[in-house]
């Protein structure tokens, strides 16, 4: 629409609505009980709508353990206006009355403006709603949340209602085209000028729904070994094994293979025992046997195996393979000392030297 038409249209918005007024006004003296009709079929139908919206809004939060789908649905309906219900009623009651031309176009605008803010909220709530059950699904809650969440909400909205916005203007008449190419080179100018933050912004939030590692989790990247303490909007905070703090940005740590230690279920643990050359083949056949038993003799360790991978002029070389149950360091430590302890002591019992060692008489 060109611009003068639509300034045309502006200007003679105040003539409108004082022809509505007086259509109304003439309508309710001289057809007062089709008008009685009217509004009462209308105050009506918004009290069946309220009252429909809030028994389902019960219904689906009704049990113990309701379901995400339900309580996100009964969220979103609860943000249903009342306003819109009641020009949702009045929309519906004038097809079945016949109200004066210009207050039946005045209430289809109104109806269409309220139908387009009912649905940004709608909208809105879905979106907010999905993202906080994602953020703290399981239990799980982080530290940045809330930051993290008024920045989405900002993010949101701005988006949201800049659409909803230019629907209104459309449907009022203005030509939205020139708003909509300006909001388009402002978005793309701010992008580029805040590239940087926006880009460790989403890294973080990344972070925070996808949930490769939290506070107080072990990880490994790069050289670096050590513990999450926080996870900012920007940077993310690392304690290391040698006790100084590491400050990483989120999207350089983003960017690289990440371990997370603390989602280890089991520890795998290979060691290799090198015989002597002159042990007889029977007592060599003998060694995987002594120390499955010895492996199993562990109700945290699991017996993987143990067979000869190598012989050479130094050494018959058995690898030991076994895995602990118990993701701890320590847990591992201890259990692959014990283990290695039992399999000297089991060897020197049958007669079996270990390469560059004596072996013992009998």
């Amino acid at each position: 629409m060109p611009q003068s038409d639509a300034a045309s249209r502006l200007a003679a918005l105040p003539d409108a609505v004082t022809t509505t007024v007086t259509q109304a006004a003439h309508w309710l003296r001289y057809d007062s009980f089709e008008a009685l009709v009217g509004v009462g079929a209308a105050i009506g139908v918004t009290l069946l709508l309220r009252g429909a919206r809030d028994i389902v809004c019960r219904v689906l939060k009704r049990g113990q353990d309701t379901p995400v789908w339900r309580q996100v649905a009964a969220r979103v309906i609860r943000r249903t206006r009342t306003l819109f219900l009641a020009l949702l009623s009045a929309d519906l009651v004038t097809n079945l009355i016949a109200p004066p031309g210009m207050l039946l176009r005045a209430i289809d605008g109104l109806f269409t403006i309220a139908l387009v803010v009912q649905a940004a909220i709608w909208l809105r709530e879905l979106i907010l709603s999905l993202v906080t059950r994602r953020a703290v699904a399981d239990g799980e809650d982080h530290s940045t949340l809330a930051s993290a969440m008024g920045i989405i909400r900002i993010l949101v909205n701005v988006a949201i209602w800049a659409v909803a916005l230019i629907l209104v203007l459309d449907n009022l008449g203005v030509n939205v085209t020139a708003l909509v190419a300006g909001l388009g080179i402002g978005g793309i100018a701010i992008g580029l000028a805040a590239q940087g933050i926006f880009s460790d912004l989403f890294a973080a939030l990344a972070i925070i729904f996808d949930r490769p590692f939290r506070a107080g989790d072990n990880v490994q990247f790069g050289q670096t070994i050590g513990t999450v303490e926080a996870i900012g909007l920007k940077t993310t905070r690392i304690r290391s094994i040698s006790g100084e703090q590491v400050i990483v940005s989120n999207t350089r740590l983003l960017d690289q293979e990440i371990r997370n230690l603390r989602r280890i279920d089991e520890r795998r643990v290979v060691a290799l025992l090198p015989l002597a050359t002159g042990t007889a083949p029977a007592k060599v056949a003998a060694v995987p046997d002594l120390l499955a038993e010895i492996v199993r003799g562990r109700p945290e360790c699991r017996f993987g195996h143990a067979v000869v991978v190598a012989v050479g002029p130094g050494s018959i070389d058995v690898e030991l393979v076994f895995h602990v149950m118990n993701a701890e360091a320590e847990a591992m430590a201890a259990a692959r000392h014990e283990i290695l302890v039992g399999a000297l002591t089991a060897l020197d019992g049958a007669g079996i030297g270990l390469a560059d060692l004596p072996r013992p008489r009998g």
